[in-house]
């Protein structure tokens, strides 16, 4: 049964857990309604107590009567009916006082806090959904001002381009015209005369660098045009020249600052003019000049800040504050910061500045989605063990409040044992999967808010990038977290003791704030290092890669195939079992893009392999797929039925229990899509689009694409035998199952029967032939196939195309085992094979393929026939059967090429 943690998720995190503090908050209301009955029975029982006392007291005032009488029969009788009103009066006051004392007061207390438990929890969480929201509407402004400074850039640079272009320099008009190029000597640098003396530049450059080391630098603030940076007072100046420069005499000092002013080393600022005076009240920056001659660094200006006095800590997170404070920063009347910057260099700072602070908030961003999806784990199974002890406590009132009934009056025992079964049928947990079943909002899918590079650059980031992007980016068929994933799993299972511990590697759950931290290390779009795992036990290893297959914006088997998926599982296969949904699930599968096949088929190769080293039971299975399912195939939006289907945890079963026959399937159709497409001269078909506007006509073309699919399948020379129904052809009603009439073929050979059909399903690429990740070699050999463009695409060991092995198989058993009729079909099937002519590749399947709403077709199937029928170099058996006993993947991955 799924627990809070993965049952009140949602894209905005706020409305999944507006559900469940709805239902908590009404679990609050429930306790008061609870507590109200017990302290209104107390307080009737306390009521008809003292009313009963007051019985007695009362006949005792009449006078006469009982009193005078002493020893008659009927007095007794009296008495004891009085005495009966007195005993009843103490019991009902007993079970009043009882109630207060276990009943009211310790669940009143017990009640308060748990409100108090429920309020902060909701309080807390609400805080980090609205500091997420506002990060995130944070984030899209920068992005919006990155992409609009990025474009402002562009226009500038192509207006530079653009502009002022001479006649001559013209695109259209440019001749070659021959030139004799000569080299320019570059211009010397001239001496400087300074004071009555002559430096030569060396000179200059060295008494420069000694009077910036050594002289007294600060800043100046000058009304209006704002505030200088590295100035000096003009009496720091000629107290500075008249002790290192020999000059005699404040006059001569005041020449020698003149040239340096003269000479562009200095300015005057806050002042009209360049004269220089031996005055403290006058100010002289050093140019840009002077410390590019000197070589000593120029102290750049920090930032202007504007400091606005604002009451309360949250001063520094005002909208109206930051937006003052940034528009002031910008208000620079004379640029006095960067003088010498042109516009093309101010708006190349201003991109790279916006650039930096949108990856800024994005990365502030996800770590504050990060631990608001902690807080939110951490507090659901919090709030589910407040929940179920809620229930608990409900329950042990009920018990409570018939024991104080049932110890003080024993007449009232039917009541009572009615009160003990009204508990006994108080469930918890069921009480509790009844919330789940009935509220449940979706499991866990992280939604990440990914860095979106102006030039589609996806080097930066790991998690929460498309998966082919990735792959492209890493320039591998499977991304590299995966494989590095994987082998060092694979590695260190050997490390723990015992299959027990080995199986429960993935069966874990390992606190995602663990998981964060190991995702923090690696998420920064290069080859994670294995001594970054060594930090983490494997298991939180392990619940990496599931974190990583749970942020992809897309399962690995796309949500749009899980309609097709859904129609699979819930049409039933007849007496054929599930072998029946293997080629449909090969059909199905092949239309996702190589990288998630490859992927899938990575994931899948390492799980069967730990299931078949551990030796997996049953249970084990069943809980390794429930927990792998939501990672394989998840819909396009979670909705209340989806929640309760279980396809995605049979498409997971079956992987595992068909996966030899599936990816093999799956290989050589990639191999002979990408034989036809170099051999064809076939473009590249597009991948199926997700565009939903279209759908119902995609839908519609797609069933009929199959329907001819299934009937050209079936088509065969007409018998010569006498039809058993006579010279009517006519069928008034369809005599098959309902699986015949299964819009997807059901009736498709086993994957390694030896009719196996053609088409062309998903993205083929030239150059790379198979699905196979490559291993350290890279060797065609190693993966056993060779290249399409040889003519022979062996994969795994199996033979070429154009002569089939099952089929000789299948003619060699039916001479040992078959009648003469199977052998003679047996020996006509190789016949058919060896002589490279296959009728039914080129009617069996549609190569149809639907882009924009229209359908679009392969090559003929006259072109296939060409290819097919070519025959390719022999092959020696053994070398097929010793490639065939290896293992289908590797997850070594190797540079893909294009």
């Amino acid at each position: 049964m799924p627990g809070f943690a993965d049952s009140f998720w949602s894209n905005d995190y706020a409305s999944g857990l507006g559900v469940l503090f709805n239902k908590l908050q009404q679990g609050v209301v429930e306790n008061r309604q609870v507590l109200t009955i017990a302290r209104m029975r107390a307080e009737a029982e306390e009521a008809y107590g003292q009313r009963l006392s007051e019985i007695a007291p009362a006949v005792d005032k009449v006078q006469g009567g009982f009193s005078v009488d002493d020893g008659a029969s009927v007095r007794k009788a009296y008495e004891g009916v009085r005495a009966e009103m007195e005993d009843a009066a103490r019991n009902h006051k007993k079970i009043a006082q009882n109630i207060r004392d276990l009943v009211v007061n310790p669940f009143s207390r017990w009640c308060d806090a748990h409100e108090s438990r429920i309020q902060d929890s909701q309080d807390e969480l609400q805080a980090r959904v609205k500091a997420h929201d506002k990060q995130a509407e944070a984030v899209k402004k920068l992005r919006s001002n990155y992409f609009n400074k990025c474009r402002q850039l562009e226009d500038l640079e192509e207006e530079n381009k653009l502009a002022f272009q001479d006649p001559e320099t013209s695109p259209q008009q440019k001749q070659n015209i021959p030139e004799i190029k000569v080299e320019q000597e570059a211009a010397e640098e001239e001496p400087l005369e300074i004071g009555d003396e002559t430096y030569s530049p060396e000179q200059v450059k060295e008494r420069l660098r000694h009077i910036l080391n050594n002289i007294k630098m600060g800043e100046t603030k000058v009304p209006i045009l704002g505030t200088y940076h590295n100035t000096s007072a003009g009496t720091d100046i000629v107290e500075y020249i008249q002790r290192h420069m020999g000059s005699t005499s404040v006059s001569y000092a005041e020449r020698i600052g003149q040239d340096l002013v003269t000479h562009g080393f200095l300015r005057l600022v806050g002042n009209v003019g360049n004269t220089f005076a031996n005055s403290s009240k006058m100010f002289y920056q050093w140019r840009p000049k002077a410390f590019e001659w000197s070589g000593v660094p120029e102290k750049k200006p920090v930032a202007r800040t504007f400091s606005i006095p604002v009451t309360g800590s949250d001063g520094s997170d005002s909208p109206v504050v930051g937006t003052v404070s940034d528009y002031l920063a910008k208000w620079d009347v004379l640029n006095t910061s960067r003088p010498n910057e042109t516009p093309a260099e101010r708006m190349r700072r201003e991109a790279r500045e916006a650039d930096e602070r949108y990856k800024a908030a994005v990365r502030k961003l996800d770590e504050t989605r990060c631990e608001l999806e902690e807080a939110i784990f951490v507090h659901l199974r919090f709030l589910e063990r407040c929940e179920l002890d809620r229930l608990k406590a409900i329950k042990t009132v009920v018990l409570d409040f018939s024991g104080t009934i049932s110890n003080v009056i024993p007449s009232l025992q039917a009541t009572v044992d009615k009160l003990m079964l009204y508990q006994e049928t108080v469930q918890p947990l069921g009480d509790l999967r009844y919330l789940l079943e009935n509220y449940r909002t979706g499991s866990f899918v992280p939604k990440v808010v990914v860095y979106e590079n102006y030039y589609n650059n996806v080097d930066e980031q790991t998690f929460g990038v498309d998966l082919e992007a990735r792959a492209r980016a890493d320039r591998k068929r499977v991304p590299v977290i995966i494989t590095t994933l994987l082998t060092y799993l694979d590695h260190h299972y050997p490390d723990l003791e015992g299959d027990e511990a080995r199986r429960g590697v993935w069966l874990h759950e390992v606190p995602l704030t663990q998981t964060h931290k190991l995702r923090a290390k690696v998420n920064n779009g290069k080859p994670p290092a294995l001594e970054t795992f060594a930090e983490f036990d494997i298991p939180t290893v392990a619940s990496l890669l599931k974190l990583y297959l749970l942020e992809l914006p897309d399962s690995l088997v796309s949500s749009h195939v899980y309609e097709i998926i859904r129609t699979i599982y819930t049409t039933p296969t007849g007496d054929a079992g599930d072998a029946a949904r293997v080629p449909i699930l090969v059909q199905t599968l092949s239309q996702l893009r190589l990288t998630n096949i490859a992927s899938l088929d990575a994931c899948m190769n390492h799980f069967t392999r730990l299931i078949d080293l551990t030796s997996a039971d049953e249970e084990y299975i069943s809980k390794l797929a429930t927990v792998l399912a939501p990672c394989v195939l998840r819909p396009r939006a979670e909705t209340s039925l989806t929640m309760e289907e279980k396809h995605a945890y049979r498409l997971v079963r079956d992987l595992f229990a068909h996966k030899d026959a599936i990816f093999n399937e799956l290989k050589r159709l990639s191999t002979m899509n990408s034989a036809g497409s170099i051999k064809g001269n076939q473009n590249r078909p597009r991948a199926i689009s997700t565009d939903e506007s279209n759908r119902k006509a995609h839908m519609e073309e797609r069933t009929r694409a199959l329907l001819e699919k299934a009937n050209g399948s079936r088509s065969r020379a007409t018998s010569p035998a006498p039809s058993p129904r006579g010279s009517s052809h006519r069928r008034d009603r369809s005599v098959g199952g309902p699986e015949t009439r299964f819009p997807i073929q059901t009736n498709v050979t086993s994957p390694t029967s030896e009719g196996r059909k053609r088409g062309s399903l998903g993205p083929v690429l030239p150059k790379r032939t198979s699905l196979e990740v490559p291993g350290e070699e890279s060797s065609v050999g190693h993966m056993g196939l060779s290249h399409p463009a040889d003519g022979n695409f062996i994969m795994n060991g199996a033979p070429p195309i154009g002569v089939s092995t099952a089929a000789a198989a299948a003619a060699a058993a039916a001479d040992q085992h078959g009648s003469p009729l199977e052998k003679r079909n047996s020996l006509g099937r190789k016949l058919e094979h060896e002589s490279g002519v296959e009728k039914r590749n080129s009617l069996g399947r549609s190569g149809a393929r639907f882009s924009a709403g229209r359908r679009v077709t392969p090559a003929s199937a006259s072109s296939a026939a060409a290819r097919t029928a070519t025959p390719p170099p022999p092959q020696q058996p053994g070398h097929h059967h010793q490639q065939s006993s290896g293992q289908g993947v590797t997850l070594v991955d190797a540079p893909m090429d294009y």
